[in-house]
């Protein structure tokens, strides 16, 4: 009951994030491009001193940062990221589906174009995926690595014995379930869904806009690409020190001790790695607590 339990409120959070970033009624127009790496994300920067990229999660603005990045830019140069097709970035031609792996090497590129020097990454959701992969696929290129709300293998919060062969099969029918739903019926899961993925309802509007303003086919393909990929046995490549910051509210219906065990189940083959635990919030944790995480991330930084 247990198990059912979790993955009926955390591991939830995916699949109603599914539904509500999908809801576009029509398809964004798609930007051809030659060298595609070079379109999969748009990037804004602000602030001096020493680099911090911030990549958000699934069809999320960068406006997720807003608050956070109100701070840091005071003494860091910030990089807000957003995946094209995700918010106000359009999406480009993508024919072969893949959206998680390219947008990582773009951000490598991005790294290395500019010249950042052992950038500190943060990335909410999705976007702590990201993060991971860069990571792991690119260690020379990144100094500390801050994981929000995120685990190296999302369908283990469907299927705790998951195996990307096993998760093959629930990654296509989400996938074909969210190309077929009807606008109507999308709308009408938004803010059910969104009340789920943040506790304080001020900020729901901007989420549900964000999804809104999503390509459709781009968060079908990220979310099937999401579900296949396991990241557990890339973990011990990663050279630079993990922060784990993870949501926990007694809503969740489960002991915190159990989430707490589910976080470093996941993430048993990191070698330098931190768990910090934020409470009395839902999986917008920057959005729930902000005073807290800024807190986290502070003192992070200064480590």
């Amino acid at each position: 009951m247990l198990t059912v339990n979790i993955r009926a409120t955390i591991g939830g959070a995916l699949l109603l994030m599914s539904v509500v970033v999908s809801a576009s009624a029509t398809q964004s127009l798609s930007v051809p491009s030659e060298h595609p790496n070079s379109q999969r994300i748009s990037v804004q920067t602000e602030g001096s001193g020493t680099d911090v990229i911030l990549i958000p999660g699934l069809a999320s603005s960068r406006e997720v940062w807003a608050e956070l990045a109100s701070t840091l830019r005071r003494s860091h140069r910030i990089h807000l990221v957003e995946l094209a097709g995700f918010a106000s970035t359009p999406a480009i031609s993508n024919p072969e589906g893949k959206v998680i792996a390219p947008a990582v090497d773009a951000i490598a590129d991005y790294i290395h174009t500019q010249h950042i020097k052992a950038p500190v990454i943060i990335g909410h959701s999705l976007g702590g995926e990201i993060a991971l992969m860069l990571g792991a696929r690119h260690p020379d290129l990144v100094g500390r690595l801050m994981i929000v709300d995120a685990l190296p293998f999302y369908t283990l919060m469907i299927d705790p014995a998951a195996t990307t062969k096993t998760a093959a099969r629930h990654a296509t029918a989400t996938r074909d379930w969210l190309l077929g739903q009807s606008p109507e019926q999308i709308k009408e899961s938004q803010n059910t869904s969104i009340a789920r993925l943040a506790k304080t309802e001020a900020v729901r509007p901007a989420l549900v806009a964000a999804g809104i303003h999503s390509d459709r086919k781009t968060v079908a393909d990220t979310v099937y690409e999401l579900m296949i990929t396991d990241l557990r046995p890339e973990l011990g490549r990663i050279r630079a020190p993990i922060e784990v910051v993870y949501a926990y509210d007694a809503l969740f219906g489960v002991p915190a001790a159990s989430v707490d065990a589910m976080y470093r189940k996941a993430y048993a083959s990191a070698s330098d790695i931190h768990f910090t635990r934020i409470d009395d919030s839902f999986h917008f944790v920057m959005l729930d607590q902000p005073e807290r995480f800024s807190s986290e991330v502070e003192s992070f930084l200064n480590q």
